[in-house]
């Protein structure tokens, strides 16, 4: 029999790629596209067919006819086949599954065997099984996915040897519901898509600051009052799951062989907690759900036996929701001012001997460990409980680095890696000019696959005690629910490889290959996957002579198409090739497209032909600037057409405008206001200058150069461009100080950020660059000489 390597194939298919244009549309289907990546693995001789008559043949075991039927079920979706479940052994044309504890594989490995007359699936339970089976999904056209039936597609198998198990237990994706809720059926969503890749833990983070999202009967006012908040602008958010969904998810994930792992916070991120029982708090105020993202100063009182109360009849009544062993209780950003000048919280750690409020912490966290011990539940927090030291059975997610994993891992304690620099998918993945607004950061999927688990720092005895990683989605910035797809995937594709497939198997080129094959399995799933766009230009480029623009993708796609007639770029449009040059205006829109025909969202770009705005000759100028300010709740520059009265005062730079809070805590409403800053900005030298600023709007002599209303004022995506001569132009910053869509906006430090189209960074507009009406121009020239 002649035996072909995955590697041969995969160069097989590189050449198939690049022969012809007609077969680029099919190319994601030619391969071996298996992910994650399976442990050993041989190619043989031969195809199985897939049709109608094809049966499944499973052993006398209720739970293996049920994965057959799930499998069955996702089959007949796509090709219309009706395959038939039967003990009855075939000679040709079936699908055979069993179980084999004889199998030196442990609890989720399997072996498949494919040939031109069947397929043999093994494993040591049925959880093995079904992973086989997701495995011979792969090996089937990537449209085995679609929601309906697909025509004219051969369904064919390659002849195969496998044998694969995976490398760590945990491979876990988190989903936080709270600072924006997300429906049942996007959670299932979700599940479907993790299943497929063999993701096997969904952490559930359920209560928050923002919102808590679990019915608890015998708290009602967690739903009826912490489930709802009232935002800046008016609006409200709400949402949370009855007792009956929540069993619902977890049944629908328990036939995926996915655990739940609720996350209940404590003693931090309860605000919406304490605003339906503020007794649990230590001041015991006036309490609503927090409308901004960031860390809370209120926290559950730990002097306070009602609370620990409070949170054992919680967790009585979730236990018989979450059957899975593993229960998070947070532990993570809990500042401890409260507890600090509370006499209770005192009284506690003098009658317990604790030293400092970090101990006290590790005394709330381990007394809520032994609530959990008595129903069978293992604890996970974050990487906090470490502080003040933790249990000998406590165990840790590391999500601030690595180094609590690996002081847990060395110390005994199982461990789960989630390092934010890595795992945490609420960062951007290409340029966050052109991206929906998200927390910061870049974390292309590059990166996310070359995480390893196992730090090195870890003693080789201890290894053993990282359980495996996760993946975290935190909802701050996901305004829509499908921007939680957007984030998630393909990164939570990278989670699976790195957690399932071995560190010598790994091989990221070949990755990115088989990624255009899983594009189109989560097509079939309606999901709103990220798709690399064309990156370089901003969206608004002013030139004198002529434009050059120049277009990349953070990562490859088939081809990228654009238009210059304002109409929308389509299959068949323009394909770019290399720099394009205008020496007029001209409106480019342009889109990436990936190998099986779909396009990312269309950039449109404004190239405008630009004289030099002239300087202004002003006589009588002065360092600094004037700003007028308005006190009131001002959520757009529209708002500002209402007020009657400014105060005017002379400033030095732009950033004296607004001395910047401790963000993160309380936000003095008193200090919202609108503030109007003008003056004069000194151009050094003719040229095209480009701007960028969170601040609402920026005004170069009276022409809008940066438009930030409606957006989320962080990480501009709306810089601008304007011609200038040398010299002095009017400048008008408007910045309102407010909370928008969960982001407070006095964080920000007023800055306008320049740059002239030859350089590459900006950098920010100085007090030495900017005047206001004043003394002699003549004579202030001079003293700057």
């Amino acid at each position: 029999m002649k035996i072909r390597s995955i590697f041969t194939l995969s160069l097989l298919l590189v050449v198939l790629v690049s022969c012809n244009e007609k077969h680029k549309l099919t190319s994601y289907n030619q391969g071996i596209n298996i992910t994650p990546k399976p442990q050993n693995l041989v190619v043989n001789e031969g195809m199985f067919s897939l049709d109608n008559t094809t049966s499944f043949i499973v052993t006398d075991n209720k739970e293996l006819k049920s994965v057959a039927n799930f499998f069955t079920s996702k089959i007949k979706q796509s090709t219309g086949y009706e395959l038939i479940v039967t003990n009855d052994n075939q000679d040709r044309n079936f699908i055979s599954i069993s179980l084999n504890p004889e199998l030196a594989l442990n609890e989720e490995g399997y072996t498949l065997e494919s040939t031109s007359e069947g397929v043999f699936i093994e494993g040591t339970t049925a959880k093995g099984v079904f992973y086989g089976l997701n495995t011979l999904m792969q090996l089937l056209p990537a449209e085995i996915e679609s929601q309906s039936k697909i025509d004219h597609i051969s369904w064919q198998i390659p002849a195969v040897s496998i044998t694969d198990e995976p490398r760590f237990p945990w491979r876990g994706f988190h989903l936080d519901v709270c600072r924006h809720f997300i429906s049942v059926d996007q959670v299932k969503k979700h599940l479907d898509l993790l299943s497929i890749f063999k993701i096997n833990k969904f952490h559930w983070h359920i209560t928050e600051d923002q919102g808590w999202r679990i019915e608890i009967k015998k708290y009602p006012k967690l739903t009826s009052v912490g489930g709802t908040r009232t935002e800046a602008d008016g609006s409200v958010h709400s949402g949370f799951y009855t007792q009956e969904q929540i069993k619902e998810v977890v049944a629908y994930a328990a036939e995926r062989y996915i655990d739940v792992i609720p996350e209940i916070e404590m003693p931090g991120h309860a605000l919406a907690a304490l605003s339906a029982y503020p007794n649990l708090s230590c001041n015991e105020g006036t309490y609503t759900p927090r409308i901004i993202w960031g860390v809370e100063t209120d926290v559950f009182c730990a002097g306070k036996d009602e609370v620990f109360a409070f949170l054992e009849d919680v967790i009585e009544e979730i236990v018989p929701l979450f059957p899975y062993q593993y229960y998070h209780l947070g532990g993570d950003e809990s500042p401890k001012e409260r507890w600090k000048t509370c006499n209770r919280c005192q009284t506690r750690m003098n009658t317990a001997g604790l030293h400092d409020e970090h101990e006290l912490q590790s005394y709330f966290m381990n007394r809520m460990e032994g609530v959990l011990k008595k129903h069978g539940k293992k604890m996970v927090g974050w990487d906090e409980i470490l502080e003040g030291g933790i249990s000998d059975t406590a165990n840790v997610m590391s999500w601030r680095g690595e180094e609590g994993g690996i002081a847990a891992a060395n110390a005994g304690n199982d461990v789960i890696m989630a390092p934010g620099a890595w795992l945490y998918l609420d960062k951007y993945e290409g340029d966050y000019k052109i991206d929906p607004v998200t927390i910061g950061g870049l974390l292309p999927i590059e990166k996310v696959y070359g995480y390893e688990p196992i730090p090195t720092d870890i003693d080789s005895s201890k290894a053993h005690h990282v359980l495996g990683a996760q993946t975290t989605m935190w909802s701050e910035y996901i305004y829509e629910e499908t921007l939680s797809e957007y984030r998630m995937y393909p990164r939570a594709i990278a989670l699976a490889e790195l957690t399932w497939t071995n560190k010598d198997k790994k091989d990221y080129k070949d990755f990115e290959r088989r990624l255009n094959n899983q594009m189109v399995r989560m097509d079939g799933h309606d999901i709103n996957y990220y798709i690399p766009l064309p990156e370089g230009p901003t969206s608004h480029i002013a030139f004198i002579d002529s434009a050059v623009l120049e277009f990349t993708t953070p990562r490859p796609v088939d081809r990228i198409v654009y238009t210059l007639n304002k109409s929308e770029p389509n299959l068949d449009s323009k394909v770019y090739s290399g720099p394009l040059v205008f020496d007029q205006d001209v409106t480019i829109k342009i889109a990436s497209v990936l190998p099986q025909g779909k396009m990312s969202k269309v950039r449109t770009i404004k190239v405008e032909k630009q004289t030099l705005s002239p300087s202004i000759d002003k006589e009588q100028i002065a360092p600094g600037l004037i700003t007028k300010t308005a006190y009131g709740k001002f959520l757009s520059t529209a708002d500002l057409n209402s007020i009657d009265s400014w105060t005017e005062k002379q400033i030095d730079s732009l950033g004296e405008a607004n001395r910047t809070l401790h963000w993160g805590f309380v936000i003095d409403e008193n200090r919202f206001r609108a503030e109007v800053i003008e003056g004069y900005i000194d151009i050094p030298e003719d040229g095209v200058y480009f701007f960028s600023s969170n601040q609402d709007q920026v005004w170069i002599d009276n022409a809008l150069v940066v438009n930030n209303d409606g957006y989320v004022k962080r990480f501009s995506q709306n810089d601008g461009s304007k011609a200038l001569a040398k010299g002095l132009h009017k400048l008008k910053v408007i910045y309102l100080n407010n909370v928008y869509r969960g982001w407070a906006s006095d964080w920000n430090t007023i800055e306008v950020k320049f740059r002239k189209s030859t350089h590459e960074e900006f950098k920010p507009i100085t007090s030495e660059m900017v005047y206001r009406d004043g003394t002699d121009k003549s004579e202030l020239l001079t003293s700057n000489q």
